[in-house]
């Protein structure tokens, strides 16, 4: 299984309205992300620093493709984008994402 993580910012004093929208996850995005094989996601935050982590059963690629290819997602960063600064890979239309430097199995 193939695995992902990302990192962002909250923009200053959206905290609490980020984490309420999260509560509030839209269905329809959470069948996108099940059907990209997303499973055991968790986003994590250390004062406005976000970093997220999924793995991917049908691996990165397919995920992201499926992801920069739905309308859920396209309204999903548009929605986020008054509290978070988003910056997105060009090419897959997600989050950017991070180089793994350390396993320990």
């Amino acid at each position: 299984m193939e695995k992902y993580a990302w990192s962002a910012k909250i923009k200053e004093g959206k905290k609490d309205e980020y984490i309420r929208r999260h509560n509030e996850i839209w269905p329809e995005l959470v069948k996108v992300l099940k059907d990209a094989g997303i499973c055991n996601y968790t986003i994590w935050a250390e004062g406005n620093t976000l970093f997220g982590y999924y793995e991917c059963e049908k691996g990165v690629e397919f995920a992201a493709k499926t992801q920069a290819t739905s309308p859920v997602v396209e309204k999903w960063n548009e929605y986020m984008k008054d509290v978070m600064d988003m910056t997105l890979d060009p090419e897959t239309g997600a989050q950017p994402k991070l180089v793994k430097v350390f396993t320990l199995d």
